[in-house]
């Protein structure tokens, strides 16, 4: 069996708001929690603290942490094409495929020679 994983971290603007909240957990944790529960209190405000950490890494740095983990069995999506499945994530719609291809191509995003390759790769899946 082959399995490819894909990591994948929240977004920006998620992030961003996570952050604000793990702040004001922090604050509250340091202003309430620890001088009424003690011991409770601070193992809060450390754990509101990473929270506040990984969400800020993940907001508004490049590097962060993945909260999901997606795994894709090849396998699996090789027999689904081969019966004629919806394997292929961009659609199995061969037209709109190369209608696709044709924008790219149009606007210039991809080269004569990858239009032309790609072109005849879609093609031959008919």
């Amino acid at each position: 069996m082959s399995a490819k994983r894909v990591k994948v971290k929240p977004g920006k603007a998620q992030s961003k708001i996570g952050f604000i909240a793990g702040i004001g957990f922090v604050i509250i944790g340091v202003v309430v929690v620890i001088p009424m529960a003690g011991l409770f209190g601070v193992l809060w405000t450390g754990l509101a603290a990473f929270i506040a950490y990984s969400h800020y890494k993940n907001g508004f740095t490049d590097e962060g942490f993945p909260t999901h983990e997606i795994i894709i069995d090849e396998d699996e999506l090789t027999s689904m094409r081969e019966e004629g499945g919806s394997g292929d994530f961009a659609g199995d719609d061969i037209e709109a495929r190369l209608k696709t291809l044709a924008s790219l191509y149009d606007q210039g995003l991809i080269t004569a020679e990858e239009y032309e390759a790609k072109r005849k790769e879609i093609l031959e899946e008919i």
